[in-house]
């Protein structure tokens, strides 16, 4: 199902669901575009929750997944983007949701981080058993055997923590190894280079070229090598997707956006440039030591002219409250449970 990037076109799709399994914030109250349908809602429309309570709602916590569906004529093409930070999060939150995750034919890492990866082998487990259960007699022609397609860099595989200014360090957990991934039922696609993924539905791209003078990176970041501990600002394993949504344009999901939300877009662009952008959804990683750059980054978003921006994850509520004096209806910020359709 994979096809490596040599092609020059990305497929149109007719629609575009994109279905938050895990997010930082819960939010069902405020008020959100027709296309957007808020957790609660859902629940309550699919019969799924009869009484509002908190056994029947899912659990924000910090980190990301992201269940996209392309619609193809009669065709129907799943992919899971990360997997949040922990198995109990993301399991229980699917579950609540009605997510069938035997449908999904590829799961992408989108880089090397806990909050991205916590979730990912029990994730690809049960997509495998469902499939190997025989669930999956509802999954489309060409997703054969129980094995998933799981893409990664082989730059994420490095431990990583958090250097504060005093030294310290705050050790991230790390991924999981490729032979865990493969354990659990995935058959890995392990390269740094771009992809068309589900017969050309889904872009992955490959590293991001920084272009900015003011996106530098995650100050304090670090890598262990073979000689220790050196600094790793820049996250060169994060990788972003595109779905190109027919009469509309280019939809990128960036998880974490460490390579700066403006960098992330223009190479978008510059990889399709006859495929104008149309929005943006994940985490813009503007809180904490990137905040300094909200101004010139809302400045650069404004310039490009997008129709979606949904914000999440790391983005912060100082840049969600620079966005929110910028733009109007089209900023529809991310929460655990939300559906969009595009």
């Amino acid at each position: 199902m994979s096809v490596n990037s040599t092609m020059s076109k990305i497929q149109p799709v007719d629609r575009l669901e994109v279905f938050v399994v895990v997010d930082n914030v819960t939010d069902s109250l405020s008020t959100n575009p027709t296309n957007v349908q808020t957790e609660w809602a859902g629940l309550l429309q699919s019969g799924r929750m009869q009484v509002l309570s908190g056994k029947a709602t899912c659990c924000a916590h910090h980190g990301l997944s992201l269940l996209i569906t392309a619609y193809i004529g009669g065709d129907k093409r799943t992919l899971l983007f990360d997997a949040g930070p922990e198995s109990e999060t993301f399991l229980r939150n699917a579950k609540i949701l009605g997510v069938d995750l035997s449908e999904v034919e590829a799961v992408v890492l989108s880089h090397g981080h806990w909050d991205h990866a916590g979730g990912l082998v029990s994730a690809i487990g049960e997509i495998s058993k469902g499939r190997g259960d025989g669930v999956a007699g509802r999954r489309r022609e060409g997703v054969t055997g129980s094995a998933v397609e799981c893409y990664v860099h082989p730059g994420m595989f490095a431990e990583r923590a958090l250097q504060k200014p005093d030294g310290e360090l705050i050790r991230f957990e790390q991924v999981p190894n490729v032979d865990e991934l493969a354990q659990a039922g995935a058959k890995i696609i392990n390269t740094q280079e771009p992809q068309f993924i589900a017969d050309g539905a889904f872009y992955l791209s490959g590293e991001i070229p920084r272009r900015t003078a003011y996106e530098t990176g995650f100050p304090g970041h670090v890598r262990r090598t073979s000689d220790g501990w050196e600094p790793d600002p820049l996250i060169m394993d994060e990788r972003f997707i595109s779905v190109h949504v027919k009469d509309m344009g280019q939809v990128v999901f960036s998880a974490c956006s460490h390579a700066g939300l403006v960098n992330v877009l223009m190479h978008a662009r510059s990889v399709f440039p006859q495929v104008g952008l149309y929005g943006v959804v994940g985490g813009l990683h503007l809180s904490g030591a990137t905040e300094k750059i909200i101004p010139q980054t809302v400045a650069d978003l404004r310039g490009l002219d997008l129709r979606l921006i949904a914000p999440g994850h790391c983005t912060g509520w100082r840049a969600l409250n620079a966005m929110s004096k910028v733009f109007g209806d089209e900023l529809v910020p991310l929460a655990v449970g939300k559906r969009y359709e595009l």
